[in-house]
C-alpha cells in the first residue's frame, strides 16, 4: 500500500498456492480475502465476517447480516442443471478489488498511485464423477440437538439487543428474528424430518428452534 503495509501475500503451502490479501494496517493485520489454486476462496467484509465463499462445485454470495444473497454453480460441472454466475465485482478496499467471472477468471487488481497490478486467482478444477461429493450423513440425536440449541441461543442473543437497543419499547419482543436464523431454523427441521429419531425429539427440537 501507499502507506508501506504489506498489501498481497502470494506463498506455496506443499502442492498448491495461496494469495492473501490484507488490510492497509501496520499491526495485526486483517485477512480480507484468500484465494487458493485448489478451487476454495473466500472473501470478508471489513469486520471480519464471510462475504464470498467458494469451492470447486460453486459460490455464495452473503450480506452483512449472514444472509445468502447469491448463489451460483461453475459451468464446468457434470451435466444437469445449476445457476450460472452473473459476474460480480466487490472492493475490498480503497486499492484491492476482486472480479468474479469464472471459476477460472478470478482477478484480484490492485490500484495505487496511478499503477495497477492484476492477478488471475481462478483455477480449473474439473469434478468429476469420483470426486463428487457424497451425499450429506444422516445427523445423529446429540448432533441435531447441539444445532438446535446454538440457533436457539443466537435467537436469544438477537432479542437481548433487540432490548438494549430499543429500551423503552415494548415492540422489540415481537420483532422476527434475522432471516438468517430463520432460514436455519427450517433447515433444522428439514434434517429432522430426514433423520431418524423418535416423534417426541422432533417435537422438541421444534419448540427449539421456535
Amino acid at each position: 500500500y501507499p502507506s508501506g503495509n504489506l498489501a498481497i501475500i502470494i506463498t506455496r503451502q506443499r502442492d498448491q498456492l495461496i494469495c492473501i490479501v490484507q488490510e492497509d494496517e501496520r499491526r495485526t493485520a486483517k485477512i480480507r480475502a484468500l484465494f487458493q489454486s485448489d478451487g476454495r476462496s473466500t472473501c470478508y467484509y471489513p469486520n471480519g465476517d464471510e462475504w464470498i465463499n467458494m469451492s470447486i462445485q460453486g459460490g455464495q454470495y452473503l450480506d452483512q447480516a449472514g444472509s445468502r444473497v447469491r448463489r451460483w454453480m461453475w459451468s464446468n460441472l457434470l451435466p444437469g442443471p445449476h445457476v450460472p454466475l452473473s459476474p460480480i465485482f466487490i472492493s475490498l478496499n480503497r486499492h484491492v478489488g476482486v472480479r468474479i467471472l469464472a471459476q477460472d477468471k478470478i482477478f484480484v487488481s490492485f490500484l495505487a498511485m496511478g499503477r495497477q497490478a492484476k492477478f488471475n486467482m481462478g483455477t480449473k478444477v474439473q469434478v468429476s464423477a469420483a470426486s463428487q461429493l457424497p451425499p450429506p450423513a444422516q445427523l445423529g440425536e446429540d448432533e441435531l440437538l447441539l444445532l438446535a440449541f446454538r440457533v436457539r441461543i443466537l435467537q436469544l442473543f438477537d432479542r437481548m439487543r433487540g432490548c438494549l437497543n430499543f429500551p423503552s419499547s415494548v415492540q422489540w419482543n415481537k420483532m422476527q428474528p434475522p432471516m438468517y436464523l430463520m432460514s436455519q431454523a427450517v433447515k433444522i427441521l428439514e434434517l429432522c424430518m430426514a433423520a431418524d429419531i423418535s416423534d417426541e425429539l422432533r417435537s422438541y427440537i421444534k419448540a427449539i428452534v421456535n
